[in-house]
């Protein structure tokens, strides 16, 4: 497979309904942030998929390997713990003195998390002779525009909504916390 099919496959994993762990995630991630927070969210959404490449080269090269069901658990805990970090961030009123680099921290780690999600399907995917760096650029690549794709919906619509008042924007962040809460509860235990 050539580099462009594998920047498709990373595109394709993130605007995956049937995975629909990377757009919970993402969106809750981001749905905190006003719209002239970019800079804020495009890092953060980076730092996301700095950890899910490293899972990846790191599992790909046979360095880790964790048990599917374990990690299959783990992503929507992530999912939440982002969702309950958001509800109270929004109900104490303490956006703007979250500490970013404990953000950026926290959302490298979970990103990591979900690197090993799909790490297993990743590993049959390329034959040993093949450039596996090149196949891991690409397919990163195309998650980080994925993801900048669901950013820009999400802020997008935040934006909207917050042209209503700053009590609209906090419904619309807890909204889709609660939103994320619910489906990867479903995740869990469904």
């Amino acid at each position: 497979m050539e580099i462009v099919e594998f920047i498709k496959l990373g595109f394709e994993h993130i605007i995956d309904i049937n995975g629909v762990d990377h757009i919970l995630f993402v969106s809750t991630l981001c749905s905190l942030y006003y719209i002239n927070d970019w800079k804020k969210m495009l890092l953060l959404v980076t730092a996301f998929t700095v950890g899910h490449c490293v899972t990846l080269a790191l599992s790909s090269f046979r360095l880790v390997n964790i048990s599917p069901s374990l990690v299959e658990t783990l992503i929507p805990i992530t999912i939440i713990l982002t969702a309950m970090f958001n509800i109270f961030v929004v109900l104490l009123g303490v956006r703007d003195k979250i500490s970013l680099k404990w953000h950026y921290l926290a959302t490298l780690i979970f990103g990591l998390i979900h690197g090993l999600g799909f790490s297993n399907f990743f590993k049959q995917l390329f034959d040993a002779d093949e450039q596996i760096i090149v196949q891991l650029l690409g397919f990163n690549i195309g998650v980080e525009i994925g993801q900048l794709m669901v950013v820009i919906l999400i802020s997008a619509i935040g934006y909207i909504v917050s042209r209503y008042g700053e009590n609209s924007k906090k419904i619309w962040t807890v909204g889709i916390a609660i939103l994320a809460v619910g489906k990867s509860m479903q995740i869990l235990f469904g």
